[in-house]
């Protein structure tokens, strides 16, 4: 099978969508199947082998800019090669992390409307790509916010196209209105040209299905997989330790670090001997947020409790895993994939999580965490505390979730899965004419 997987770089940061979407093309294509993995926006940033191609699609210098301003919705090509080079689009992506989803409103709806929108020309170079030089049997989307791209693909390919739905809503309601609900209009205009969609569970399936208004038999759930080599490998806690808590996750207020920050405060007032260990990406716009929790930890006199390691590598991230003894990520919004929750539970740290989003069905198909009130400090230290006093269902969690994942969420599973899907919609397209599908 001949896939064109569309993907959304995200600048300068690992992005748990790109991991997520670079895993699963790189799985694909060792079951042997052709795979472009297509960045768009700004190259793909991995803490794998990237498996994308070496050319970005409606890049963000030029979809910035012919928003922005007329003359560049008729620039030649040369100039719009020449703002698209990886180099440029990688060294400007420094500098987008302080963008506020707030301010992209117009934005957002002029992509969500495709060929009708400021960034038409951007759409017409990747459909003529994909129809003179790549022919795909099917074209995957990322997100929902591409949806804008089907009519004209399908128009000129005549092939399935499929879309991934992986957290849209929470960037959607960050936008101020009236751009809210026109881009929200659009997207459920545009989502009736999709042939199908799959999301990462059946929480996100559900929820999606009365959000965009789609029937909920377009939509496929296929468990997110990781790439196991390495995870679950070098177990390093040793008993005599300080209790480490940890957390692996972009620094923002959405992730909701304060509140693990709250019930650290509280587990240390119950006298154990804990420290606070912290890993993810931190942008500018969020400096600000981080810098006031390191103050208030200073102030309650624990800043020799806490580390920040920073954004890490893969091998760091492994590293970083393997000394927790529980992990948290107790987000303020109800998270679609958890993709940081697997990571953990591959490596036996067992995890402690608001009873939200898709946290109580990974809880139940690994049994490698405990549930506990969302948005709540008092229950989140509840829930900490008691995985260290008791130590033998703390080992116990972590070998459940391990051993799960290990069997479960691979991400040959994931690919597997995928395929079946995929199978469904091309089908009749790889059949000689005059053949009948029979399912």
């Amino acid at each position: 099978m001949k896939i064109a997987y569309i993907a959304s770089g995200a600048g300068n940061m690992y992005c748990g969508s790109c991991m997520h979407d670079n895993t699963l093309a790189a799985a694909l294509i060792k079951l042997g199947q052709q795979v472009a993995l297509v960045p768009t926006y700004t190259p793909m940033r991995t803490d794998e082998e990237s498996v994308s191609i070496h050319h970005v699609f409606y890049g963000g210098i030029n979809v910035y800019l012919q928003q922005n301003s007329s003359l560049f919705r008729h620039t030649p090509a040369a100039v719009d090669n020449l703002l698209n080079t990886e180099g440029l689009l990688k060294w400007i992506s420094r500098f987008t992390s302080a963008t506020d989803a707030r301010d992209l409103g117009p934005l957002t709806v002029s992509v969500l409307r495709g060929e009708e929108g400021n960034q038409r020309k951007e759409l017409f170079k990747l459909v003529e790509w994909l129809k003179e030089e790549y022919k795909p049997d099917l074209v995957h989307l990322t997100n929902s916010m591409f949806v804008g791209f089907a009519r004209e693909i399908k128009k000129e390919l005549r092939v399935p196209v499929l879309c991934s739905l992986q957290g849209e809503d929470i960037f959607l309601e960050e936008l101020t209105e009236p751009f809210k609900s026109m881009a929200l209009g659009v997207l459920r205009e545009r989502a009736k040209d999709m042939d199908g969609f799959i999301a990462t569970g059946k929480y996100y399936s559900d929820f999606m299905a009365r959000y965009l208004d789609i029937p909920a038999d377009k939509i496929h759930s296929v468990r997110l997989g990781l790439n196991l080599k390495g995870h679950g490998e070098r177990r390093s806690v040793l008993p005599d330790e300080p209790f480490r808590v940890g957390y692996l996750a972009r620094i923002c207020p959405e992730k909701g670090l304060h509140t693990l920050v709250d019930a650290f405060d509280l587990l240390l007032r119950k006298g154990v001997n804990a420290k606070l260990c912290v890993a993810g990406y931190l942008g500018k716009r969020d400096q600000h947020y981080f810098e006031s929790l390191s103050s208030r930890m200073t102030e309650m006199g624990w800043r020799d409790r806490f580390e920040y390691a920073g954004e890490v590598s893969r091998e760091e991230k492994l590293r970083f895993l393997n000394s927790l003894h529980v992990m948290s990520v107790p987000t303020v919004y109800h998270e679609s994939k958890g993709l940081y929750i697997l990571e953990a539970l591959a490596n036996g740290t067992p995890v402690v999580q608001p009873s939200h989003g898709v946290f109580p069905e990974l809880i139940e198909a690994t049994g490698g965490g405990l549930l506990v009130d969302p948005d709540s400090p008092a229950a989140l230290a509840e829930g900490l505390n008691t995985l260290f006093v008791n130590s033998k269902l703390r080992d116990q969690l972590g070998q459940n979730g391990k051993l799960a994942v290990h069997n479960s969420f691979s991400d040959y599973d994931m690919a597997e899965e995928t395929l079946r899907v995929y199978s469904q919609y091309v089908e009749d397209h790889l059949k000689p004419v005059g053949k009948t599908n029979h399912l």
